[in-house]
């Protein structure tokens, strides 16, 4: 076992060392940036995430049992518990536009920070993400009836093709 004095000298060192990043290719247009307010990003690291595409041809029902999936493991708690609510209110009855819609404005923005902020109208959203769907949500983040929204919903309501 180290003695504490060496172990605080190697932690004392390690906390010292400045990290570099070497670049590693071209970033395409969708990133993501472990960025923080008032970070230098001297050390920032940008991953690149593949682009978005649409799932052509996926059966409606497939559709709807992914978004939900989707809408509960999200990258952040505030959109865990927001999106999984908003897709048990509002998902069974989507048409098939609307379910498009909501599908490229969950999976299409690389940071779950946005589309928190245009749900709660915090930031203005752009036009891209406009539509029926944002519409509907930006009203239920709004939350008029005071509901108690502290946690996912139970999962009994996963179960939408065997009602």
């Amino acid at each position: 076992m180290l003695p504490v004095v060496i172990v605080n000298r190697l932690v004392s060192r390690l906390s010292q060392v400045s990290w570099k990043v070497s670049p590693v290719g071209t970033i395409l247009t969708r990133g993501y940036r472990g960025d923080a307010p008032g970070d230098s990003a001297r050390d920032l690291i940008e991953i690149p995430l593949p682009p978005w595409q649409e799932k052509v041809g996926e059966p409606i029902d497939i559709k709807r049992r992914r978004l939900l999936y989707e809408s509960r493991k999200r990258g952040m708690l505030e959109n865990c518990i927001l999106l999984s609510l908003f897709a048990k209110q509002y998902l069974s009855t989507m048409t098939e536009a609307q379910l498009k819609q909501y599908d490229r404005l969950i999976n299409e923005p690389s940071n779950d920070w946005d589309i928190y902020y245009w749900a709660t109208e915090a930031q203005p959203t752009p036009p891209d993400y406009q539509g029926e769907v944002m519409d509907l949500l930006r009203e239920f983040a709004k939350n008029r009836q005071r509901e108690q929204r502290l946690r996912a919903p139970d999962l009994e309501y996963l179960d939408l093709g065997k009602h």
